[in-house]
């Protein structure tokens, strides 16, 4: 039997996620027909709250013909190379955890390992991210981009982008009429489904239009108009992640933009500052149970504007137990709602628009095939959960209640697995759909305080004096090299100057 393709496309949803689908499906597969009904993004959608974005993006934008170049002109757009963290580990300095490498191998052992055998047998090493050149290079506020080829005294590494999320959306949707893609306005009223099969036959909106399609994308945020009409089954995090509340404030740039995003830990949650070149965006992060909005919106006005009526977003962490069933798919807030610490909320999104993309069955919807979609995107979601959980459970606030609570929390299986390997020799284990490579784990780990017990045998195949002096160079020469390097402004400045010539 001839199965049809996928002809048409309507997505649910008019904030980033949405628009980023739209656009992606009509630049990447022009022969679709793709529909958006542009409902606005709801307080409660992280992605459309918080401008910083992953390196990820960029490799996004590259896809569907964005320019970096036109960003940072036309939007403002900033550079972010990684974050600094304050406070998350009682008695220890802020850390960094950078988007590149620590170190380099010596002999068969990654750096971090001889790292770790430095700081257990009492050697003199300067903290883990002073090897990293990125995160040195976030530190001094300088910043120039990751040269093509050739040896580089800073490692490997990658940089992300800080937009204002309003006018990254503005962005998104003139290009996305661009490109071809037809814009309903309104709110969805009904999903009305197959009686046989269950399948949404068509959505109603709240001014009687009716609208159908092969495929349906909801976008839709946490309230999940289309998909929740499907299936309300839904794993839930708040055992590990506490955060249920998070306000967002702004202030004018003063000064030179910051390279690195800064998350300072609170007894009822963690505290954000990080910006483009249109201003900083400032974020709390918190608990209901352990402190109130009021408190929150004081605390927040203490470093930001925030309006008088502004409403806290609330956060329910957890994923859906199946994003795509039948012929619906959630992606963004509703297939994966979490806390932005480390601000992988519009990286899930493209990961997902990518997988729809390269996984895009018939229209028979196959059981297999979307199954696989739901393993590959599931195992995503829940590496991105251990990562954010670890940031808690590794603290060292025993002094606060809700962290101790929350670190007493019995872990998922996969996380539990990753810290008690970590914790014996240092060693990583792989995971399928990491968002975060090694090099990210072991800084936050180590940055966290977490020392494993004994040394790696590996590191120990070098000479101790040997790898002494090899620490001592890459330091050196990374401290030489930043030092040589332009501030982020500079940078900035040449490319805005670019657009006036």
């Amino acid at each position: 039997m001839t199965v049809a393709p996928i002809a048409s496309i309507l997505v649910a949803g008019g904030g980033i996620a949405g628009c980023s689908a739209a656009i992606a499906l009509r630049k990447r597969m022009p022969g679709l027909a793709v529909a958006i009904i542009d409902m606005a993004p709801t307080a409660d959608s992280m992605i459309d709250a918080v401008g910083a974005m992953l390196p990820s993006a960029r490799g996004f934008h590259g896809d569907v013909g964005i320019p970096e170049t036109e960003l940072i002109q036309k939007l403002g757009a900033s550079v972010r190379i990684g974050t600094s963290f304050s406070g998350w580990s009682s008695g220890r300095p802020d850390y960094v955890h950078a988007y590149g490498d620590y170190g380099h191998s010596l002999g068969s052992a990654s750096f971090h390992l001889h790292w770790v055998r430095a700081v257990l047998e009492g050697a003199a090493a300067a903290p883990f991210d002073a090897y990293s050149g990125a995160a040195v290079m976030g530190r001094a506020g300088h910043f120039v981009p990751p040269p093509d080829g050739g040896a580089n005294p800073l490692g490997c590494y990658e940089y992300g982008l800080h937009v204002d999320p309003a006018r990254y959306l503005g962005m998104l949707r003139g290009y996305a009429a661009h490109l071809g893609v037809t814009r309903h306005g309104g709110q969805v009223a009904d999903v009305h489904r197959d009686s046989v099969d269950g399948r949404i036959k068509a959505v109603s909106l709240a001014d009687g239009t009716s609208l159908s399609a092969d495929l349906y994308i909801d976008a839709t945020g946490p309230g999940r108009h289309l998909h929740g009409a499907l299936d309300t089954a839904f794993e839930d995090w708040s055992r590990w992640l506490f955060v249920d509340r998070f306000l967002v404030g702004t202030l004018p740039l003063t000064g030179e933009p910051a390279v690195l995003d800064r998350v300072v830990a609170h007894t009822a949650g963690w505290l954000w500052s990080g910006g483009s070149l249109t201003g900083t965006q400032h974020g709390f992060a918190y608990a209901s149970r352990a402190i109130g909005d009021g408190k929150a919106a004081r605390i927040l006005r203490g470093t930001s504007t925030l309006d008088a009526g502004s409403v806290p977003a609330r956060i329910a962490p957890g994923r859906v137990a199946r994003p795509w069933i039948r012929n619906c798919v959630a992606i963004g807030d509703a297939a994966v709602t979490c806390e932005p610490l480390e601000f992988t909320g519009l990286h899930l999104v493209h990961n997902a628009i990518d997988r729809i993309i390269a996984k895009l069955p018939a229209t028979d919807f196959s059981d297999v095939e979307l199954w696989d979609y739901n393993r590959e995107a599931n195992a995503e979601a829940d590496r991105v959960r251990d990562f954010l959980i670890a940031h808690y459970v590794t603290a060292g606030r025993s002094d606060d209640p809700l962290w101790r609570t929350t670190s007493a929390a019995a872990l998922p299986d996969s996380l539990a697995h990753t810290l008690s390997l970590f914790a014996e020799r240092g060693r990583l284990p792989v995971y399928e759909e990491e968002t975060f490579s090694r090099h990210s784990w072991a800084a936050m780990l180590l940055g966290q305080g977490l020392i494993p017990r004994r040394a790696d045998a590996l590191a120990k195949g070098v000479p101790a004096p040997q790898v002494a002096d090899a620490m001592a160079r890459m330091q050196a020469q990374i401290t030489a090299a930043v030092a040589q390097l332009p501030p982020v402004g500079a940078y900035l400045r040449h490319i805005l100057d670019g657009a006036r010539r």
